[in-house]
Protein backbone atom coordinates (compact mmCIF):
# COMPACT_ATOMS: atom_id res chain seq x y z
CA UNK A 1 0.00 0.00 0.00
CA UNK A 2 2.96 2.35 0.58
CA UNK A 3 4.57 1.98 -2.53
CA UNK A 4 0.92 3.62 -4.54
CA UNK A 5 2.00 6.59 -6.20
CA UNK A 6 -0.57 9.25 -6.04
CA UNK A 7 0.12 10.78 -9.81
CA UNK A 8 0.17 7.40 -11.31
CA UNK A 9 -2.70 7.43 -14.29
CA UNK A 10 -5.68 5.00 -14.11
CA UNK A 11 -5.06 1.87 -16.82
CA UNK A 12 -8.87 1.74 -16.94
CA UNK A 13 -11.51 0.36 -15.49
CA UNK A 14 -11.09 -2.60 -13.67
CA UNK A 15 -13.07 -5.53 -14.29
CA UNK A 16 -14.36 -8.38 -11.85
CA UNK A 17 -11.26 -10.33 -11.61
CA UNK A 18 -9.38 -7.10 -10.62
CA UNK A 19 -12.17 -6.25 -7.92
CA UNK A 20 -12.30 -9.43 -6.75
CA UNK A 21 -8.47 -8.75 -6.01
CA UNK A 22 -8.81 -5.84 -5.10
CA UNK A 23 -11.47 -7.19 -2.45
CA UNK A 24 -9.51 -9.96 -1.72
CA UNK A 25 -6.56 -7.50 -1.04
CA UNK A 26 -8.72 -5.43 1.62
CA UNK A 27 -9.34 -8.33 3.78
CA UNK A 28 -6.13 -9.48 3.70
CA UNK A 29 -4.90 -6.22 4.99
CA UNK A 30 -8.07 -5.53 7.31
CA UNK A 31 -7.24 -9.08 8.44
CA UNK A 32 -4.18 -8.11 9.80
CA UNK A 33 -5.29 -5.82 12.61
CA UNK A 34 -6.99 -8.90 13.48
CA UNK A 35 -4.17 -11.12 13.31
CA UNK A 36 -2.07 -8.63 15.29
CA UNK A 37 -5.32 -8.39 18.16
CA UNK A 38 -4.91 -12.39 18.46
CA UNK A 39 -1.15 -12.75 18.46
CA UNK A 40 -0.09 -9.80 20.83
CA UNK A 41 -2.54 -11.25 23.83
CA UNK A 42 0.52 -13.74 23.67
CA UNK A 43 3.29 -12.66 22.22
CA UNK A 44 5.42 -9.17 22.75
CA UNK A 45 5.49 -6.84 19.61
CA UNK A 46 9.19 -7.56 18.14
CA UNK A 47 8.74 -11.26 18.48
CA UNK A 48 5.36 -10.73 16.63
CA UNK A 49 6.81 -8.35 13.58
CA UNK A 50 10.02 -9.97 13.45
CA UNK A 51 8.04 -13.64 12.70
CA UNK A 52 6.07 -11.88 10.47
CA UNK A 53 8.79 -10.35 8.13
CA UNK A 54 11.13 -13.05 8.38
CA UNK A 55 7.78 -16.05 7.11
CA UNK A 56 6.91 -13.76 4.59
CA UNK A 57 10.59 -13.21 3.28
CA UNK A 58 11.59 -17.05 3.21
CA UNK A 59 7.84 -17.70 0.99
CA UNK A 60 8.62 -14.39 -1.31
CA UNK A 61 12.22 -15.82 -2.02
CA UNK A 62 10.39 -19.33 -2.53
CA UNK A 63 7.62 -17.34 -5.53
CA UNK A 64 10.61 -15.75 -6.82
CA UNK A 65 12.90 -18.74 -7.17
CA UNK A 66 9.34 -20.89 -8.49
CA UNK A 67 8.94 -17.88 -10.99
CA UNK A 68 13.13 -17.73 -11.91
CA UNK A 69 13.66 -14.00 -10.67
CA UNK A 70 16.99 -13.33 -9.43
CA UNK A 71 17.59 -11.27 -6.42
CA UNK A 72 19.70 -8.19 -7.10
CA UNK A 73 23.33 -8.08 -5.48
CA UNK A 74 24.23 -4.91 -6.15
CA UNK A 75 25.19 -3.24 -2.78
CA UNK A 76 23.08 0.43 -4.03
CA UNK A 77 20.07 -1.73 -3.91
CA UNK A 78 20.63 -3.62 -0.61
CA UNK A 79 21.20 -0.09 0.91
CA UNK A 80 18.31 1.00 -1.01
CA UNK A 81 16.23 -2.26 0.30
CA UNK A 82 17.72 -1.14 3.92
CA UNK A 83 15.98 1.64 3.96
CA UNK A 84 12.88 0.90 2.61
CA UNK A 85 12.82 -2.03 5.21
CA UNK A 86 12.76 0.76 8.00
CA UNK A 87 10.04 3.07 6.58
CA UNK A 88 7.74 0.22 5.27
CA UNK A 89 7.97 -2.04 7.83
CA UNK A 90 10.43 -2.03 11.23
CA UNK A 91 9.17 1.70 12.02
CA UNK A 92 5.59 1.11 11.29
CA UNK A 93 5.14 -2.92 11.85
CA UNK A 94 6.45 -2.36 15.56
CA UNK A 95 4.47 0.65 15.93
CA UNK A 96 0.66 -0.53 14.64
CA UNK A 97 1.77 -3.92 17.30
CA UNK A 98 2.38 -2.16 19.97
CA UNK A 99 -0.43 0.48 19.38
CA UNK A 100 -3.15 -2.69 19.25
CA UNK A 101 -1.95 -4.13 22.52
CA UNK A 102 -3.97 -0.69 23.82
CA UNK A 103 -6.87 0.16 21.37
CA UNK A 104 -9.12 -1.71 19.33
CA UNK A 105 -7.97 -3.73 15.92
CA UNK A 106 -11.11 -1.57 13.92
CA UNK A 107 -9.93 2.15 15.69
CA UNK A 108 -6.07 0.98 14.33
CA UNK A 109 -7.41 0.02 10.90
CA UNK A 110 -9.26 3.47 10.54
CA UNK A 111 -6.28 5.34 12.01
CA UNK A 112 -4.09 3.60 9.67
CA UNK A 113 -6.05 4.64 6.81
CA UNK A 114 -4.74 8.25 6.75
CA UNK A 115 -1.74 7.15 4.89
CA UNK A 116 -3.12 8.88 1.58
CA UNK A 117 -3.77 11.77 3.68
CA UNK A 118 0.10 11.98 4.95
CA UNK A 119 1.51 10.74 1.58
CA UNK A 120 0.13 13.81 0.29
CA UNK A 121 1.92 16.05 2.16
CA UNK A 122 5.41 13.97 1.88
CA UNK A 123 5.56 13.83 -1.54
CA UNK A 124 4.13 17.77 -1.98
CA UNK A 125 7.54 18.17 0.04
CA UNK A 126 9.76 15.88 -1.10
CA UNK A 127 9.12 15.29 -4.77
CA UNK A 128 9.01 17.65 -7.98
CA UNK A 129 6.15 15.78 -9.84
CA UNK A 130 3.63 15.26 -6.88
CA UNK A 131 2.99 18.51 -6.01
CA UNK A 132 -0.36 19.18 -4.21
CA UNK A 133 -3.37 20.98 -5.74
CA UNK A 134 -5.96 22.95 -3.45
CA UNK A 135 -8.37 19.71 -4.19
CA UNK A 136 -5.90 17.21 -2.59
CA UNK A 137 -4.89 19.82 0.01
CA UNK A 138 -8.58 19.81 1.16
CA UNK A 139 -8.75 16.39 1.11
CA UNK A 140 -6.48 16.79 3.54
CA UNK A 141 -7.88 18.86 5.78
CA UNK A 142 -10.86 17.13 5.60
CA UNK A 143 -9.37 13.82 6.73
CA UNK A 144 -7.32 14.96 9.39
CA UNK A 145 -11.14 16.76 11.16
CA UNK A 146 -11.93 12.94 11.00
CA UNK A 147 -8.72 12.52 12.74
CA UNK A 148 -9.04 14.84 15.42
CA UNK A 149 -12.85 14.26 15.90
CA UNK A 150 -11.43 10.54 16.81
CA UNK A 151 -8.63 11.21 19.42
CA UNK A 152 -9.56 14.92 20.04
CA UNK A 153 -11.61 13.97 23.37
CA UNK A 154 -9.03 11.78 24.57
CA UNK A 155 -6.09 13.89 23.82
CA UNK A 156 -7.88 16.85 25.70
CA UNK A 157 -8.71 14.77 28.58
CA UNK A 158 -4.89 12.99 29.54
CA UNK A 159 -1.95 11.78 27.21
CA UNK A 160 -2.45 8.29 28.79
CA UNK A 161 -1.42 5.19 27.19
CA UNK A 162 -4.56 5.08 24.73
CA UNK A 163 -3.77 8.28 23.15
CA UNK A 164 -0.12 7.32 22.75
CA UNK A 165 -1.06 4.20 21.06
CA UNK A 166 -3.39 5.93 18.48
CA UNK A 167 -0.33 8.46 18.10
CA UNK A 168 1.55 5.53 17.52
CA UNK A 169 -0.65 4.07 14.73
CA UNK A 170 -0.20 7.80 12.94
CA UNK A 171 3.40 7.75 13.55
CA UNK A 172 2.90 4.14 11.19
CA UNK A 173 1.12 5.59 8.97
CA UNK A 174 3.73 8.65 8.50
CA UNK A 175 6.65 6.20 7.58
CA UNK A 176 4.62 4.60 5.18
CA UNK A 177 3.85 8.06 3.82
CA UNK A 178 7.85 8.62 3.66
CA UNK A 179 8.18 4.92 2.08
CA UNK A 180 5.52 5.50 -0.33
CA UNK A 181 7.74 8.30 -1.89
CA UNK A 182 11.13 6.88 -1.47
CA UNK A 183 9.91 3.20 -2.88
CA UNK A 184 9.57 5.39 -6.19
CA UNK A 185 13.62 4.92 -6.88
CA UNK A 186 13.31 0.78 -7.12
CA UNK A 187 12.06 1.44 -10.63
CA UNK A 188 14.73 3.10 -11.38
CA UNK A 189 17.45 1.08 -10.24
CA UNK A 190 16.21 -2.11 -12.52
CA UNK A 191 14.68 -4.02 -9.27
CA UNK A 192 11.12 -6.07 -10.26
CA UNK A 193 8.39 -4.98 -7.87
CA UNK A 194 8.64 -8.54 -6.34
CA UNK A 195 12.11 -8.75 -5.58
CA UNK A 196 11.39 -5.09 -4.39
CA UNK A 197 8.98 -6.69 -1.22
CA UNK A 198 11.23 -9.63 -1.19
CA UNK A 199 14.41 -7.40 -0.44
CA UNK A 200 12.51 -5.25 1.78
CA UNK A 201 10.98 -7.94 4.13
CA UNK A 202 14.78 -9.68 4.03
CA UNK A 203 16.41 -6.80 5.31
CA UNK A 204 13.60 -5.61 7.80
CA UNK A 205 14.79 -9.44 9.20
CA UNK A 206 18.08 -9.09 9.62
CA UNK A 207 17.66 -5.65 10.99
CA UNK A 208 14.94 -6.77 13.71
CA UNK A 209 16.27 -10.15 14.63
CA UNK A 210 18.59 -8.89 16.99
CA UNK A 211 17.15 -6.25 18.41
CA UNK A 212 14.41 -8.86 18.99
CA UNK A 213 17.15 -11.25 20.65
CA UNK A 214 17.87 -8.60 23.15
CA UNK A 215 14.65 -6.87 23.97
CA UNK A 216 12.50 -10.41 23.99
CA UNK A 217 14.52 -13.05 24.63
CA UNK A 218 11.94 -15.90 22.69
CA UNK A 219 13.79 -18.67 24.70
CA UNK A 220 12.29 -17.43 28.12
CA UNK A 221 8.66 -16.75 26.99
CA UNK A 222 6.01 -19.00 27.73
CA UNK A 223 5.13 -21.22 24.46
CA UNK A 224 2.29 -19.65 22.74
CA UNK A 225 -1.18 -21.64 22.16
CA UNK A 226 -2.30 -22.50 18.67
CA UNK A 227 -4.48 -19.52 18.32
CA UNK A 228 -1.26 -17.19 18.85
CA UNK A 229 0.71 -19.35 16.27
CA UNK A 230 -2.48 -19.56 13.85
CA UNK A 231 -2.59 -15.82 13.75
CA UNK A 232 1.17 -15.19 13.18
CA UNK A 233 1.04 -17.72 10.29
CA UNK A 234 -1.56 -16.07 9.00
CA UNK A 235 -0.09 -12.41 9.36
CA UNK A 236 2.74 -13.55 7.64
CA UNK A 237 1.67 -15.75 5.20
CA UNK A 238 -1.40 -14.51 4.23
CA UNK A 239 -1.61 -10.35 4.90
CA UNK A 240 1.98 -10.05 3.52
CA UNK A 241 3.15 -12.44 1.48
CA UNK A 242 -0.05 -12.97 -0.43
CA UNK A 243 -0.93 -9.74 -0.18
CA UNK A 244 2.15 -8.26 -1.54
CA UNK A 245 1.86 -10.81 -4.51
CA UNK A 246 -2.12 -9.65 -4.95
CA UNK A 247 -1.01 -5.98 -4.76
CA UNK A 248 1.64 -5.97 -7.15
CA UNK A 249 -0.74 -8.40 -9.96
CA UNK A 250 -3.55 -5.38 -9.45
CA UNK A 251 -0.93 -2.71 -9.72
CA UNK A 252 0.23 -4.21 -12.96
CA UNK A 253 -3.04 -4.85 -14.70
CA UNK A 254 -4.94 -1.89 -13.13
CA UNK A 255 -3.03 0.81 -11.94
CA UNK A 256 -2.03 2.58 -8.84
CA UNK A 257 -4.65 4.72 -8.78
CA UNK A 258 -7.31 1.77 -8.72
CA UNK A 259 -5.34 0.41 -6.26
CA UNK A 260 -5.93 3.26 -3.71
CA UNK A 261 -9.55 2.35 -3.75
CA UNK A 262 -8.20 -0.37 -0.95
CA UNK A 263 -7.71 2.11 1.02
CA UNK A 264 -11.76 2.62 1.51
CA UNK A 265 -12.06 -1.20 2.19
CA UNK A 266 -9.48 -1.93 4.78
CA UNK A 267 -11.12 -0.64 7.59
CA UNK A 268 -14.50 -2.11 6.80
CA UNK A 269 -12.94 -5.42 7.21
CA UNK A 270 -10.81 -4.82 10.10
CA UNK A 271 -14.15 -3.57 11.71
CA UNK A 272 -16.14 -6.51 10.40
CA UNK A 273 -13.70 -8.98 11.37
CA UNK A 274 -13.37 -7.40 15.13
CA UNK A 275 -16.51 -7.64 15.70
CA UNK A 276 -17.50 -10.98 14.33
CA UNK A 277 -13.91 -12.80 15.95
CA UNK A 278 -13.24 -10.39 19.19
CA UNK A 279 -16.72 -9.08 19.42
CA UNK A 280 -15.49 -5.12 19.27
CA UNK A 281 -17.70 -2.40 19.48
CA UNK A 282 -16.50 1.04 18.07
CA UNK A 283 -18.26 4.36 19.42
CA UNK A 284 -19.88 6.53 17.04
CA UNK A 285 -17.07 9.41 16.84
CA UNK A 286 -14.72 6.43 15.31
CA UNK A 287 -17.52 5.99 12.51
CA UNK A 288 -17.92 9.38 12.30
CA UNK A 289 -13.94 9.55 12.23
CA UNK A 290 -13.65 6.67 9.19
CA UNK A 291 -16.51 8.47 7.01
CA UNK A 292 -15.16 12.05 7.07
CA UNK A 293 -11.47 10.19 6.46
CA UNK A 294 -13.17 8.35 3.74
CA UNK A 295 -14.41 12.28 1.78
CA UNK A 296 -11.03 13.44 2.49
CA UNK A 297 -9.25 10.50 0.85
CA UNK A 298 -12.44 10.50 -2.08
CA UNK A 299 -11.39 14.22 -2.41
CA UNK A 300 -7.48 13.58 -3.04
CA UNK A 301 -8.29 10.19 -5.43
CA UNK A 302 -10.70 12.89 -7.72
CA UNK A 303 -12.60 10.52 -9.50
CA UNK A 304 -15.79 11.12 -7.46
CA UNK A 305 -15.89 14.43 -8.04
CA UNK A 306 -14.99 14.22 -11.62
CA UNK A 307 -17.94 11.99 -11.58
CA UNK A 308 -20.51 14.07 -10.19
CA UNK A 309 -18.85 16.93 -12.17
CA UNK A 310 -19.52 15.07 -15.93
CA UNK A 311 -23.34 14.19 -14.54
CA UNK A 312 -24.99 17.11 -15.91
CA UNK A 313 -23.35 17.15 -19.17
CA UNK A 314 -23.93 13.52 -19.99
CA UNK A 315 -27.70 14.02 -19.04
CA UNK A 316 -28.05 17.48 -21.03
CA UNK A 317 -26.09 15.52 -24.35
CA UNK A 318 -29.03 12.44 -23.66
CA UNK A 319 -31.87 14.92 -23.34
Amino acid sequence: MAETSLAESVKGRMGAAEWAMLIALSVLWGGSFLFVALAVRELPPLAIVVARVALAAAALQVVLAAAGTAMPRDRRVWAAFAVMALLNNVIPFTLIVWGQSHIASGVASILNATTPLFTVLVAHGLTADERANPRKLAGVLIGFSGVVAMIGGDAIGSLGMHVAAQLAVLAAAISYAFAGVYGRRFKALGVAPMATAAGMLTASTLMLTPVMLLVDRPWALPMPSGTAVAAVLGLALLSTSLAYILYFRILASAGATNLLLVTFLIPVSAILLGAMVLGERLELRHLLGMATIGIGIAAIDGRAIDAVRRRPRLSSGNG
